[in-house]
């Protein structure tokens, strides 16, 4: 090959190349409109048994830090070869569990918040919840949409059910609670799986010792149940029941 004919294939390799590594920095701008009203990150919450980490210099930077996680090829790969069957079958059993309790039904509409490839979604719809999805910082549809739990991308009572097992990963978990009650019509079931006896990996942004920050957190809704779980590190699942109306973005 003459050299003049290798030039244009060295220019498109850097291209692709920049462009992979850039790929979390245009999702960071696209990302601003939900995130522009946290001018700085939270002072530690003040409870024993709530702690928010250390070390966030800006709402940017933890967003920055989360895409790097959701972002990792390798992680992705993992989530949707290996993971993708055994996270669906125990994702369904929980699901399956609350079903026979009746807190959520074939006529529900759901979401899962933090579902990065979206196997809660396609537990739930193995289970006959058809109207389900998932929200988190990179879509993966059909199964995900784009959206901060910070700041929901939906409408005041939208959903009769939502669960989510990345509380943790809250920067802002009043916040977190919030647009959880303000989407969750009155009535409605949220169901969290966190961790309490043991701390979580190194993208959390929060520490939970117990479940009374939740409880207090949550102050339009009861909590129907506190129960033991083995769901992939987590180990404790907390049951709420909206009770009171409309909650308005604020």
């Amino acid at each position: 090959m003459k050299p003049n004919q290798s030039k244009p294939l060295i220019i498109s390799k850097y291209f692709v190349l920049s462009l992979f590594f850039s790929l979390p920095f245009l999702l960071l701008l696209s990302l601003r409109p939900y995130y522009h009203r946290f001018s700085s990150p939270p002072t530690d919450i003040p409870t024993p048994d709530l702690k928010i980490r250390p070390g966030y210099t800006s709402y940017e930077h933890y967003i920055k830090k989360q895409l790097n996680k959701t972002l990792d090829p390798k992680l992705r790969k993992i989530w949707t070869t290996r993971d993708w069957d055994r996270k669906i079958q125990v994702f369904s059993r929980f699901f399956d569990g609350l079903k026979r309790e009746g807190l959520i039904s074939t006529e529900s509409k759901a979401l899962c918040i933090g579902a990065r490839v979206g196997q809660e979604v396609e537990a739930l719809k193995k289970i006959g919840v058809s109207d389900s999805i998932g929200m988190d910082l990179v879509p993966y549809p059909p199964l995900v949409v784009e959206g901060d739990f910070h700041n929901q991308p939906f409408g005041n009572n939208s959903f009769d059910f939502e669960f989510s097992n990345v509380f943790d990963h809250a920067l802002y978990p009043e916040r977190f609670v919030a647009e959880i009650e303000r989407t969750l019509k009155p009535g409605g079931i949220c169901v969290l799986h966190v961790a309490l006896s043991r701390q979580t990996d190194k993208y959390s942004a929060n520490d939970l010792y117990s479940v009374k920050p939740l409880e207090a957190l949550f102050r339009s809704s009861t909590v129907v149940r506190v129960g033991k779980i083995d769901g992939f590190g987590l180990d404790t699942e907390i049951v709420f029941r909206k009770t009171a109306n409309i909650i308005q973005r604020s």
